[in-house]
């Protein structure tokens, strides 16, 4: 396998050129088009519920066929002489610079010559992935149609054969990536089902099929409806959903595992909600809120006279879940004491109340949960081991929402629906860059601190407005690293040619070093409607720094 490196795209930068007054934008010699993804979105959607699945596809396929075609007309005209790889990732590289997708090189080997080629990629903000997504939620197939094309159509162009690529992974299915493979078409075993959406087809043979399959594609994304409380398409989602599916018909103890914030009072509501239980009680306790010296009462109930205070007889709540499902959360911090009694409970199926002799027999399905390492704490000497090995029957973990990344957008349209009706508050939606901004986010706090960034944005955004990241990230240190991670490169040309040619318009023009500097400011209040908070930002300085140049300013005056 040959070294994946991509060399400077600024050769390819320099092909784009606007023409604003004729109404043209150029790549070399050959017309492009700048276009709203929203809009592209919608004409997929439209070839869709119009003509089907398999058409829209074909047709999506064989558009990104021809340009990626047109793209490999430019490989060798571009970098002559050099490395047939580096003409190779021309494709690459201008897919990227065109706005479809994100590309990471894996493997690549080629002989043009011997007509040999292996090459593997992943994607990343793939659109084709997240318009499907926007208008059909999940899938189980790929459907980067048009961008699968793309790769097939440079290639088989650059390399003279048909090469064919397929999507192995995608994130419409809710990988956190896409992944392509391309090789040589008679090298697929299966290639003729894939090779047919290449080639042209008379729209007008299958009319009569349409119906079906319409009605076939609205009957899957219908089915398997998972409970509202419960958001998620990712795999590491569906996995932990899977088991959970699977353990609502019995009932096995479940011990829930993850990270502070990941939802696990929701599984366990879920768990409870699927299950044969439903009618009854689900009753949640969080061990870690409780004082020590309470646990027992509080768990399996108080007789009167058991202790000073206790004046009144109390179920616990083993007893108020009693043929229901009682929550645990946070079990890694019980006591010793309550671990032995927890663990009768659980082999025995009665409790003793505090002060009381009598046994009372009690049908209850254990929930626990804990973000601890339970064996850790076993070997700590913290945790009783035989308690462990009883709660460790059906383990479930349940991943952090920065492997979810696919989940985020359901989530966060769940959660601006909801604390917008909380809070009596009409927003737009959230803008495609803040949006993008919490894909990058590494998620500390998991889904809690999703929810409580949503909620501070429903707040700050004004009515009718769209949610911008400035309402979401308000502390600096958050903000800047959210800034820094979905900042692009610059504009099509290299960021230094701008500054040089910026700074030699500026000498030409005869306006001085204060001039410059108050109309640069005098610009930003003007673009942030008068507010110094957000001319500060715009200006890439701090407020108070501003302050101080508008002081200076009023005292020169």
């Amino acid at each position: 396998m040959s070294t994946i490196r991509y060399p400077q795209d600024r050769d390819l930068r320099s092909l784009v050129r606007f023409c604003a007054d004729k109404g043209m934008i150029w790549l070399d010699e050959h017309r492009m088009i700048l276009m709203h993804a929203a809009a592209m979105s919608a004409l997929r959607k439209e070839l869709i519920d119009s003509l089907g699945i398999d058409q829209a596809r074909r047709i999506l396929t064989r558009m990104g066929y021809a340009s990626g075609a047109r793209d490999a007309e430019l490989a060798r005209k571009v970098r002559p002489g050099q490395r047939i790889e580096d003409a190779f990732v021309v494709g690459p590289q201008l897919h990227m610079l065109e706005g479809s997708v994100y590309v990471t090189p894996v493997a690549l080997d080629m002989d043009v010559e011997g007509g040999t080629f292996y090459g593997e990629f992943l994607w990343d903000n793939s659109y084709e992935a997240e318009a499907h997504v926007g208008e059909y939620g999940h899938t189980e197939h790929p459907v980067c149609w048009m961008q699968i094309g793309y790769a097939s159509g440079f290639t088989s162009a650059f390399m003279g054969r048909f090469i064919l690529f397929r999507e192995v992974e995608c994130a419409a299915t809710g990988q956190n990536q896409c992944r392509i493979v391309g090789k040589p078409v008679e090298e697929w075993p299966d290639a003729a089902e894939e090779a047919s959406y290449y080639e042209a087809d008379s729209i007008l043979a299958h009319m009569l099929e349409l119906r079906g399959q319409v009605d076939a594609l609205r009957a899957s994304l219908e089915h398997g409806q998972q409970p509202p409380n419960l958001i998620g398409s990712s795999s590491g989602f569906r996995h932990a959903y899977s088991l959970i599916d699977k353990a609502a018909a019995t009932h096995v103890t479940v011990l829930l595992l993850g990270e502070t914030g990941v939802g696990k009072e929701r599984f366990a509501r879920a768990l409870h909600d699927m299950s044969r239980r439903a009618a009854a009680p689900f009753v949640a306790v969080n061990c870690a809120a409780l004082p020590h010296e309470l646990i027992e009462s509080e768990l399996f109930g108080v007789e009167k006279g058991a202790f000073t205070g206790a004046h009144a007889s109390r179920a616990g709540k083993f007893e108020r879940a009693d043929g229901g499902t009682l929550f645990l959360d946070e079990v890694g911090e019980l006591p010793l004491p309550a671990q032995a009694k927890l663990l009768r409970v659980l082999q025995e199926g009665e409790i003793e109340r505090l002060g009381d002799e009598r046994v009372r027999k009690i049908n209850v399905r254990l929930v626990a949960a804990t973000n601890v390492d339970l064996q850790a704490a076993v070997k700590a000497g913290h945790f009783r081991s035989d308690l462990f090995y009883r709660l460790n029957v059906y383990p479930v973990r349940i991943p952090p929402l920065r492997e979810r990344i696919a989940d985020i957008q359901p989530l966060v349209e769940a959660m601006v629906q909801r604390f917008s009706a909380l809070h009596d508050k009409r927003v737009a939606g959230i803008t495609d860059k803040a949006l993008r901004a919490l894909k990058s986010y590494a998620w500390p706090g998991n889904i809690r601190e999703l929810e409580n960034i949503i909620e501070r944005g429903i707040i700050l955004t004004p009515q009718n407005d769209w949610i911008e990241i400035e309402h979401l990230f308000t502390e600096p240190q958050d903000f800047g690293a959210v800034q820094h991670t979905i900042n692009d490169a610059g504009s099509l040309a290299d960021a230094e040619c701008i500054r040089e040619a910026l700074c030699r318009q500026i000498m030409t023009s005869g306006l001085g070093l204060d001039d410059l500097e108050e109309a640069l400011i005098q610009h930003a209040v003007r673009e942030s409607n008068g507010n110094l908070s957000g001319a500060a930002r715009l200006l890439r300085i701090t407020r108070p720094q501003l302050n101080y140049r508008l002081k200076k300013k009023e005292a020169a005056d």
